[in-house]
């Protein structure tokens, strides 16, 4: 559903998969500023949305996801992974359970699918799972400034609101119908409209992957770099885990995710999907890209795990160098060994 906030003063509509909410609203470089500098808010109301409920929620999701979630203190926000058997990841999810309801946000377009599938693997579980992309609206508050803004605002925001405050931004999920009210309501507080060209551009210099995005049928989270933020190493059995600790103990996944910084003088950003070359064969895919207001042109990429580190890259005709996310030998136990024989 489009979203309200479009009908604001110099927005743009965003491309797919978020050709529901705004690319920017007239002056994407001072937003992103604002995201550095001060405060701003960024419309994400396309995100689907589920809401889980009942005693059972926490060990029913502890089970099926890659974190640890049983027993979580209320008001913790983390993420989460799906995963099939094999490892390859499904759904990337952010999590808030504020004490009585577990709460899901996830890639545009995955809520009812994400939302029928807790729900078929409930069985005697007293749990109760809908998907409330229809009824909530995921407004993100981002920059230094981010806290003081939403304490000028509380008063103007609904009552009972689910807050997820993550490190890098503050989530909220507000009724739908409340949406345009709030993102005034923080406006006046002191925080900027800001489009997804700047929150992408901060997220992919932020080394933060978008599943669907950045990933494809057969990533798995160590080629991701989601160990440690939303995959648990410690937790019990759930769909997934072999690959997950296989990974971790050999450190050798397929691929490894890094960022590339691209020639400044090409007009144009990469497709989705366009292939990284080196020495003129492929050897690896294109995933996010942006215009960084500092960093200039910039992308996330998935590359072969024994390409060097140091290779430089041609993206559709553009030159590229990489920054290294994930090192090729990734997981805890391969950096023991490593650092085992520098020892020797």
């Amino acid at each position: 559903m489009t979203s309200p906030l479009l009908s604001r003063p110099g927005a743009v509509a965003a491309e797919a998969p978020d050709s529901a909410v705004a690319a920017h609203y007239g002056e994407p470089a001072q937003e992103a500023r604002a995201l550095e500098r001060s405060a701003g808010w960024v419309d994400r109301s396309d995100r689907g949305v589920v809401r889980v409920t009942g005693p059972d929620r926490l060990s029913l999701l502890h089970s099926l996801t890659s974190q640890a979630l049983e027993g979580i203190p209320a008001g913790t926000a983390t993420e989460a992974l799906l995963m099939d058997a094999n490892g390859r990841v499904k759904q990337h999810m952010a999590v808030l359970d504020d004490g009585s309801a577990t709460w899901l946000h996830t890639e545009p377009g995955q809520g009812a699918e994400l939302a029928a599938f807790l729900d078929s693997m409930r069985f005697m579980l007293r749990v109760e799972v809908a998907d409330a992309t229809g009824e909530r609206a995921v407004l993100t508050l981002a920059g230094p400034d981010r806290d003081e803004v939403l304490g000028k605002a509380a008063g103007s925001l609904p009552e009972d609101l689910p807050v997820r405050r993550a490190e890098e931004e503050t989530d909220l999920l507000l009724p739908r119908e409340a949406l345009s009210a709030a993102a005034s309501a923080l406006t006046e507080a002191g925080a900027r409209p800001v489009g997804l060209w700047a929150h992408e551009a901060g997220r992919i210099a932020g080394h933060r992957p978008r599943q669907g995005l950045d990933t494809d049928e057969r990533s798995i989270p160590h080629e991701m770099g989601w160990i440690g933020t939303a995959v648990h190493l410690e937790k019990g059995c759930y769909p997934g885990q072999e690959t997950v600790a296989r990974v971790e103990n050999l450190g050798r996944p397929p691929r490894r995710l890094v960022m590339l910084h691209l020639d400044g003088t090409a007009e144009r950003l990469p497709e989705r999907g366009a292939a990284v070359e080196l020495d003129g064969r492929s050897v690896g895919r294109v995933g996010s890209s942006a215009r960084h207001h500092e960093l200039g042109p910039i992308a996330l990429a998935l590359v072969k795990r024994n390409v060097p580190v140091d290779a430089e890259f041609l993206v559709d005709g553009v030159a590229a160098a990489q920054e290294v996310i994930v090192p090729p030998d990734t997981g805890a136990a391969a950096q023991d060994r490593l650092r085992g024989l520098r020892g020797r």
